[in-house]
C-alpha cells in the first residue's frame, strides 16, 4: 500500500479543493462563517479520503475495505437530514420564509456536493496511480467539472420580470391587472401605496408556466427579495406579508412585497437570479401528447 501513498494524497488534496470551491457563504448567509464552514469542510475532507482510498483498496483486492468504504459513503445521506433540520429550525424565525421545497433543495445540494468531492478524489487517484502528472491533470479537469456544477438554472432562463403598478379598487389590492387580496384598514392601504412594489413574472413557454405555478418556487422568489433588499415587515402584520398570485389564464405570476430598497433595477436583478428548484421543474411539452 506504500506505493499508493502519493496518489492517495493527490486525490485527497484535489477532492478537498473541490469541496472548498463548492463552499461559499452568499447573501443568504448559509452556511454560517466560521462554524458552518468548518462542519462542511470536515465532511468534504472525509468524502475526499473515502474516494481516494477506494482505488488502492480495489487494486489490492481488499474487499473488506471496499465494503467499509461503501458503508461510510452511505452515511452522507445524513448530511441531507442534518441540513434539513437546521434550515427548518431557522426558517421558523424568518419574517419571509424560505419554504419547505427550498429547504429540501438546499439539503440535497449539500449532500450531492459530497458525492462530487468523492468522485473527484476517486478519478484523481485513479489517474495518479498510472502517472503522477496524469493525476494532476485529472484533478484539474475534475475541478473544472465541479465548477460548472455549482449551480443550476436561474429564473431569467425561463421567465421575464417586469415592473407592475400597485393599485387599489376600493379595498381590493391589484398588482397590474392581477388581484392579490383585500386590505380593510385605510392606514394599511396608505403604507402599501407608499412602500410596496409589484412585479410580474411572465413565463417563456408551457414548461415555465407549470414550473412557476409551484408554490415553493414562488415563495423562493419572495424570500430572495426580502433577504437581499430587506423587508418593511414585522411579526403580527399579516396585511404586509409578501404574496404571490397567479393569473390562471396565461400563467403570469404577480409578486407583492415591501422591500427596503425600492429601486426596481435591483429588484429585477435579484429576481432573475432566483434558482429554479429541482422539485419545481416540470416539462409537459416533452410528454407524449397521445397519452
Amino acid at each position: 500500500m506504500e506505493n499508493y501513498l502519493l496518489p492517495v494524497v493527490i486525490g485527497i488534496v484535489f477532492g478537498f479543493l473541490a469541496r472548498t470551491l463548492l463552499l461559499r457563504t452568499d447573501f443568504r448567509q448559509y452556511p454560517t462563517y466560521p462554524t458552518g464552514r468548518i462542519i462542511h469542510l470536515s465532511f468534504g475532507f472525509i468524502a475526499a479520503f473515502i474516494g481516494a482510498v477506494a482505488i488502492p483498496a480495489v487494486l489490492e483486492s481488499d474487499w473488506t475495505a471496499v465494503t467499509f468504504l461503501g458503508l461510510a459513503a452511505t452515511q452522507f445521506r445524513e448530511v441531507r437530514k442534518m441540513e434539513r433540520d437546521s434550515l427548518e429550525n431557522i426558517d421558523t424565525f424568518e419574517l419571509v420564509k424560505r419554504g419547505a421545497p427550498f429547504i429540501e433543495g438546499m439539503a440535497q445540494a449539500f449532500e450531492s456536493r459530497n458525492y462530487l468531492v468523492m468522485f473527484t478524489a476517486l478519478v484523481t487517484t485513479l489517474c495518479a496511480v498510472f502517472f503522477f502528472w496524469l493525476g494532476i491533470i485529472g484533478g484539474i479537469v475534475m475541478l473544472v467539472v465541479v465548477k460548472f456544477n455549482m449551480s443550476g438554472k436561474l429564473l431569467n432562463a425561463i421567465a421575464d420580470v417586469t415592473e407592475a403598478d400597485i393599485r387599489f379598487e376600493g379595498p381590493t389590492l391589484f398588482v397590474g391587472d392581477i388581484l392579490i387580496k383585500n386590505v380593510g384598514l385605510e392606514d394599511t392601504r396608505k403604507i402599501i401605496i407608499e412602500k410596496a412594489v409589484g412585479a410580474i413574472v411572465t413565463p417563456k413557454n408551457q414548461n415555465s408556466i407549470v414550473t412557476l405555478s409551484y408554490l415553493g418556487q414562488r415563495q423562493a422568489m419572495l424570500h430572495h427579495v426580502a433577504t437581499v433588499l430587506g423587508s418593511y415587515l414585522d411579526s403580527g402584520e399579516p396585511a404586509l406579508v409578501p404574496l404571490t398570485k397567479r393569473d390562471m389564464a396565461d400563467g403570469r405570476i404577480a409578486l407583492f412585497f415591501l422591500p427596503r430598497e425600492k429601486d426596481f433595477h435591483q429588484i429585477k436583478a435579484v429576481l432573475e437570479k432566483v434558482p429554479i428548484l429541482d422539485s419545481a421543474i416540470r416539462m409537459p411539452e416533452e410528454a407524449d401528447k397521445g397519452k
